[in-house]
């Protein structure tokens, strides 16, 4: 859950996390079901525009894996109005800069530009939530261009290979247990009509909201938006995700024989999301493990023992399905995996028997709120920030994270250490590096 922790400071502050829990959004909704949630925010003369649908990998089903990040490439492939590839070409050429993205949950288009061009950006997405062409010879040519992408981030990098296959082992039923850039096979045997009907099914403004930071006018910003997106029809609401992953039993391990430098051990435990009350002792338990260079699992594993030379852990909590708490360490050459997960089980077994320190507890505490501060230093950020918050649940959630890393007691660390890291609810992963000449 921690958006990439900037140890060095911090502690500044008592009074920067208690501003920055002020989120002070204006809220509407259209009347064909539509969110908007507006943040005036006049430090610069920039806006970024997100729009966010209610769709990721976890509304998809077996044999079509991929589907919701082939469908995000294929909305850069024109309308009616706007030729293939030229959605990008509009914004550079108007000072501003676009992308997207696609998770597990959930799949956002966005730009950032001037405040007096930002119109442009708001008309292109209206016109993409319903007039989307997904047809012509981009459609094999993007396969080719999804495939690659497989291949680059997965397929050839070891680290993300291990990773994936861990994943598909932890969850056995839910839909997390699927790649969101998709299964190879899967993705080779998309069709024009799966993308189509995705489209239709999902890409409604009953099945979207909007989020816009920055400076603008709340009430001209909202105007803009009703005078385009409300000419977008609702459509039926899609089918929820009804899945439940069944409780794990015993520990499940994943090997991955693949060429590789080193070997790379990860731990995966089951955990409940952002909306359960042991969400922030789980997001401080993460980080008194391994947030950062003064953290218990570095100065075991990379300073004292010298067997690791990075180790990393994290807390998923803004996942909408069944979330984790994940631990990884690079082994150090000439040492084994199995001296690692020893290491790593013995600061699993030693935080899970007596509480932490009171120094070690705020210390976690002021990297976490750094690392909340921050993650919102920029109308990008913050514009991520609400939306994160509204896909999981509501956006207004914002304000209660701050207060609840600080109630946090070392008895709930103690806690939820106990009731969580458990051998027979874990996933170990691990890499095996082999030569070119071994396969």
């Amino acid at each position: 859950m921690r958006l990439l922790v900037f140890v060095a400071l911090f502690l500044a502050a008592a009074a920067a996390p208690a501003a920055a829990q002020n989120f002070p959004v204006k809220e509407a909704i259209l009347d064909n079901g539509l969110k908007v949630l507006l943040l005036e925010d006049h430090k610069s003369a920039a806006v970024t525009f997100q729009v966010w649908y209610r769709v990721g990998s976890r509304n998809e089903i077996d044999g079509k894996s991929g589907l919701s990040h082939f469908l995000e490439h294929m909305m850069f492939k024109g309308t009616p109005n706007v030729k293939p590839e030229e959605y990008a070409k509009i914004i550079a050429r108007n000072g501003g800069n676009s992308n997207a993205f696609t998770s597990y949950d959930y799949t956002v288009y966005f730009a950032t530009m001037s405040r007096d061009k930002i119109g442009i950006e708001v008309e292109l997405e209206a016109d993409r939530m319903a007039n989307a062409i997904l047809d012509g010879p981009t459609f094999e040519n993007e396969k080719a261009v999804v495939m690659e992408e497989r291949r680059l981030r997965t397929d050839d990098n070891p680290d993300q290979a291990l990773a994936e296959i861990a994943n598909a082992v932890m969850y056995m039923v839910y839909p997390y247990r699927r790649p969101v850039i998709g299964w190879m096979s899967d993705i080779l045997n998309l069709t024009r009509d799966d993308l189509v009907q995705h489209y239709k099914t999902y890409y409604s403004p009953n099945n979207a909201f909007i989020v816009a930071v920055g400076d603008f006018s709340s009430d001209e910003m909202l105007a803009k938006i009703k005078q385009e997106f409300g000419k977008v029809a609702r459509r039926s609401d899609p089918p929820a995700v009804k899945l439940e992953e069944p409780p794990q039993q015993g520990e499940r391990r994943a090997a991955l024989k693949k060429e590789a430098e080193l070997p790379l051990l990860s731990a995966y435990y089951h955990a409940p999301n952002l909306l359960n009350r042991d969400a922030f002792a789980l997001d401080l338990l993460s980080t008194i493990l391994a947030g950062g260079r003064s953290s218990r699992l570095h100065h075991d594993l990379v300073y004292e023992k010298q067997i690791a030379t990075a180790v990393d852990a994290d807390y998923e909590g803004y996942m909408i399905g069944p979330s984790m708490v994940g631990m990884t360490a690079q082994v150090m050459p000439e040492k084994e995996p199995a001296e690692v997960q020893r290491a790593i089980e013995a600061a699993v077994e030693k935080i899970k028997s007596e509480p932490v320190g009171d120094r070690e507890l705020q210390k976690a505490k002021n990297q976490v709120e750094a690392a909340f501060v921050f993650g919102q230093d920029s109308i990008f950020g913050q514009a991520l920030r609400i939306g994160q918050f509204e896909s999981l649940s509501k956006w207004q959630l914002i304000n209660d994270y701050l207060p609840g890393i600080r109630a946090v007691t070392a008895q709930d660390v103690l806690r939820v250490a106990k009731k969580y890291l458990q051998p027979d609810q874990r996933t170990i992963g691990v890499l095996i590096p082999t030569k070119e000449s071994d396969s």
